[in-house]
């Protein structure tokens, strides 16, 4: 089934958007050849901010919106390809430690991130509106 295009373009802006502030915070706090902090940090925080993303009532109730800041913005935002491209770099370095503690670090980290937001977002409906002060 083929999406409609509003959303296939909705992703596409937000995609923009999230890559282009990838690449100017890439430059203006570039990573140091010693471990790859920025792609880190970015990674870590695009997936606290994904999953914070259902407790948020417009995004919730949009479809447009989901979709262009869910694999729009954030899926631009964070990199998986820098992340692969920055462990293979540390191997061939024969950097094996700092690879392997970017890797699981990176996964850890964001898994936390995603437990965080959790337990940070409402579980419910009635609990969302109550959280933004509404009266149910």
């Amino acid at each position: 089934m083929t999406p409609p295009l509003r959303l296939t373009l909705a992703v596409a802006a937000g995609g923009a958007i999230g890559a282009g502030a990838r690449h100017l915070l890439g430059e203006w706090v570039p990573d140091r050849a010693a471990f790859p902090w920025t792609t880190l940090t970015i990674n870590v925080v695009g997936s606290f901010l994904l999953a914070l993303l259902p407790a948020v009532a417009f995004v919730r109730r949009s479809p447009i919106w989901t979709a262009a800041l869910g694999p729009g913005l954030l899926g631009g935002f964070t990199t998986l390809s820098a992340y692969a491209e920055q462990s293979r770099s540390l191997l061939a370095d024969d950097r094996a430690g700092a690879a392997a503690a970017y890797l699981g670090g990176t996964l850890a980290a964001c898994l936390v991130a995603v437990v965080l937001a959790g337990l940070l977002s409402p579980r419910t409906e009635q609990d969302a509106v109550a959280a933004a002060g509404g009266d149910e």
